[in-house]
């Protein structure tokens, strides 16, 4: 049997062997994969990138590879798994069986992504969700033993499904058992803020991740290196272009939630960053679904 072959029946001997889980419909909280959130998993490019990602610090490390086809899954493509980690674990807290075979609509992560849901849009998904199933990752972490290599995709398949007379009726997508099972894991995963979806730059986007994840509620905030920082962003750019573009950041104080500043100290600097205070009456609203009064005159 061919390796295509081989491929498919193992894909089908997984289906079978998995329940179908619906997706919730509503507004959900967004949730994030921390693991996703602190290492260098995607390319943070619009361009199509090739070279792969080799990253290792301490005993940590991953490699990301990508094919010339469709590129590597970037971190606008991570977004389909923020939506699988958020369905998943509203399930979960629901008390509703969950299960790595999912069921939707391209609609339904287009809508709680931010996307619009023209014709082009479709089309980003698909060629998104391509990105994420032939993107091939390798990684030490949440191995028992460091050495142990685990390989995988960020989707095992995906498939569009039609009615009798070719109505669409939706997509079935299978999550890998490293993701899966790291979203299951209540000490895993982090509510992030929905404006995330509104971030348009790369870094950015990968910036606030890091942040939310190390900075947290902490009143004393955090601070981390540029060439640490430059070094988990698994960039191709230079450094100097990397803090030019982190400097930028700062200027514009785009994350929400967060504020960040720049420290120099013997001709290095770094990035300090600390939540911004937290409103009472928005917070309560925010509680009930609602949106914040805007208190500007």
């Amino acid at each position: 049997m061919s390796h295509a072959g081989s491929s498919r029946a193992a894909a089908f001997g997984e289906r079978a062997q998995l329940e179908l889980f619906r997706s919730i419909p509503g507004d959900i909280a967004l949730r994030d994969a921390q693991d996703l959130m602190v290492w260098p998993f995607f390319s943070l490019a619009k361009s199509k990138r090739v070279t792969p990602i080799d990253f290792r610090m301490g005993e940590t490390w991953i490699s990301v590879e990508a094919v010339p086809e469709h590129g590597m899954a970037t971190i606008w493509d991570a977004d389909i798994l923020l939506w699988a980690a958020s369905q998943i674990v509203e399930a979960r807290d629901a008390g509703r069986p969950t299960s790595r075979l999912m069921a939707t609509t391209p609609y339904e992560i287009l809508t709680f992504t931010g996307r619009g849901t023209g014709r082009d849009n479709y089309d980003r998904l698909r060629a998104a969700l391509d990105r994420l199933q032939s993107t091939t990752v390798a990684t030490s972490i949440r191995q028992q033993h460091q050495r142990r290599r685990h390989r995988f995709s960020w989707i095992n398949e995906w498939q569009e499904r039609f009615d009798v007379q070719g109505r669409p009726l939706g997509i079935e997508l299978i999550l890998p058992d490293w993701f899966y099972a790291g979203v299951l894991d209540r000490a895993l995963v982090l509510t992030i803020d929905r404006q995330y979806f509104s971030l348009t730059g790369g870094l950015e986007r990968w910036l606030y991740r890091l942040v939310r994840k190390h900075g947290g509620r902490q009143p004393g905030g955090w601070s981390f290196d540029f060439a640490h920082l430059h070094l988990k962003s698994g960039v191709l750019s230079p450094r100097k272009r990397f803090a030019f573009e982190l400097r930028a950041i700062v200027r514009r104080q785009s994350l929400p939630g967060y504020t960040l500043a720049i420290e120099r100290a013997f001709g290095r600097e770094r990035l300090y960053f600390a939540p911004l205070p937290v409103d009472p009456l928005d917070a309560a609203m925010r509680r009930v679904r609602l949106k914040p009064v805007d208190k500007r005159p």
